[in-house]
């Protein structure tokens, strides 16, 4: 075990500048799919962070919508769920500002989809945000409050 623990300390030390991004996907209230991962780029400010998340799962949600349409279900607005008021503002700003010029055009696309009213981002307050098990040090009581949420485990079976 030893040998492992020195193999994960390695790793996070060399990597103390990566940031991870994780999200969950619901229909309903059921979990249907979950993705964390170690950012692909760079962002300048946890709102760009936020946003560029944000057009990652809101491109796995239209994979999965389109998935449904093929099996005969049809969903309108999609609802995504982000923290940051700032990412939410970039989403509904049509017009680039010297601020976000810098960010690259294929994250952009989320604007399209939100100003055709395909998808609607909503603020959710961070202590209810579920995504943060997959990418935060949680407390054990918090970690288990969100598994319940997310239907990964029975209340029952924590006690």
């Amino acid at each position: 075990h030893m040998k492992s623990v020195k193999r994960i300390l390695k790793y996070l030390r060399g990597t103390t500048n990566v940031g991870l991004c994780g999200t969950c996907h619901l229909l309903g209230s059921a979990f249907v799919s979950w993705h964390s991962k170690k950012k692909s780029c760079v962002a300048l400010s946890i709102a760009e962070a936020e946003y560029i998340v944000t057009g990652n799962c809101c491109a796995q949600i239209l994979w999965m919508k389109q998935q449904l349409r093929d099996y005969g279900t049809k969903l309108n607005k999609i609802p995504l769920r982000c923290d940051n008021t700032s990412a939410i503002n970039l989403t509904k700003n049509l017009i680039l500002h010297s601020r976000t010029k810098h960010i690259e055009i294929r994250h952009n696309f989320l604007r399209d989809y939100v100003q055709k009213n395909d998808c609607v981002v909503e603020f959710v307050e961070t202590n209810k945000q579920l995504a943060d098990i997959f990418t935060k040090p949680l407390p054990k009581e918090r970690f288990n409050q969100l598994r319940i949420e997310l239907g990964i485990i029975n209340e029952s079976c924590l006690n």
